[in-house]
């Protein structure tokens, strides 16, 4: 069974979960759960089968866990190497803030990744001749919030 498939799996029953999957040395999360942990520690995310998401080292897991424990958010851990078997939980019970950060998690994303599109058409752009009224009309715009917002 492909990891996606035991992530779907366990989501099932633990919906409100972050699932952490340790392979080696490296933990990775899926969906949802790899939006929160990017969102906290700015990890990049990429797809897999239609499917994002993030991983980090090994070194990095005490910091991941203190956000996730400090933010009550409910968490499973999976070992690959044993089968898929949990190798830790923690549960808030009804405390769980998982949606709550899910939410702003997803947000903060899609701007992201909206900013880094726009970014990109920018620098894929500028040797076209209408580039700089693009950037002028983009300043110009962004100049008049400034104003508005010093008022």
């Amino acid at each position: 069974m492909s990891i996606l498939n035991i992530v779907k799996t366990a989501k099932e029953v633990h919906k409100n979960d972050i699932i952490l999957v340790k392979i080696g040395k490296f933990y990775q999360v899926y969906g949802k759960d790899a939006y929160v942990i990017s969102y906290f520690f700015e990890y990049k995310l990429k797809k897999v089968e239609e499917v994002h998401m993030c991983g980090f080292p090994q070194s990095s897991y005490n910091r991941v866990i203190a956000k996730l424990e400090e933010k009550k958010i409910n968490y499973l851990i999976l070992d690959r190497r044993n089968n898929y078997e949990v190798e830790g939980i923690y549960d808030n019970k009804n405390l769980n803030t998982y949606s709550k950060y899910f939410e702003k998690a997803k947000k903060y994303i899609n701007c992201k990744t909206r900013i880094e599109n726009i970014n990109t058409f920018l620098l894929d752009n500028m040797e076209k001749q209408d580039f700089k009224e693009i950037i002028n009309k983009m300043e110009e715009i962004i100049n008049e919030r400034r104003k508005v917002s010093s008022n």
